[in-house]
């Protein structure tokens, strides 16, 4: 079974062509370097309305059958980011540990982070991550924090993806160690 990723850049302003969105390459590049395993990509730029959001994450559940769905953007306190929201209208259970790493993350570069609404969710058999919406941020939240000898001091959330994929039907997933080290348990290798 290949993975399928949906990825998900939820932006006003990059929507309708304000500004170029960056939020799509970098989770895609980020992904290319990673991943070991094979995967495809279905991307989706979109602007904050709560039931496009919903409506583009089903899709890429239940029609496309995503695997993992990483959005970017929309996940402050402001009344126009309502990604968090989509993504539990349509979750079936919320996974409250990635959101809880995501800001744990954050904190260590801005006391704002607790202002993160960043959720992570099962819809069926696949797994939603709200990711943040800058680059940097992106590959921070999925890698962790190293210090100058490269050990790991914030672990980084992909490192549960790959199991928890396949704790829920999902595919086995494989990432290169260099980038991020997936975690099992000895049980499961």
């Amino acid at each position: 079974m290949t993975l399928k990723i949906g990825l998900v850049s939820v932006s006003d302003r990059a929507a309708s062509g304000v500004y170029q969105d960056r939020g799509l390459p970098a989770l895609a590049d980020w992904l290319q370097s990673a991943l070991t395993s094979p995967f495809s990509i279905e991307t989706r730029l979109i602007p904050d309305e709560q039931p496009q959001i919903e409506a583009t994450l089903i899709e890429l559940i239940d029609q496309l059958g995503c695997h993992l769905v990483l959005t970017t953007g929309g996940t402050g306190p402001a009344p126009r980011d309502v990604t968090p929201d989509a993504t539990l209208a349509v979750a079936e259970r919320e996974m409250p540990g990635f959101g809880e790493q995501m800001r744990q993350i954050s904190l260590r570069f801005v006391p704002t982070a607790i202002l993160s609404r960043q959720v992570g969710a099962i819809r069926k058999q696949a797994l939603i991550l709200n990711l943040p919406g800058q680059p940097k941020a992106i590959r921070e939240t999925l890698e962790g924090l190293r210090d100058a000898d490269g050990q790991s001091v914030v672990p980084g959330i992909f490192a549960a993806v790959p199991y928890c994929l396949e704790l829920i039907g999902g595919p086995r997933v494989e990432t290169d160690p260099a980038v991020i080290k997936a975690f099992r348990p000895k049980s499961a290798q």
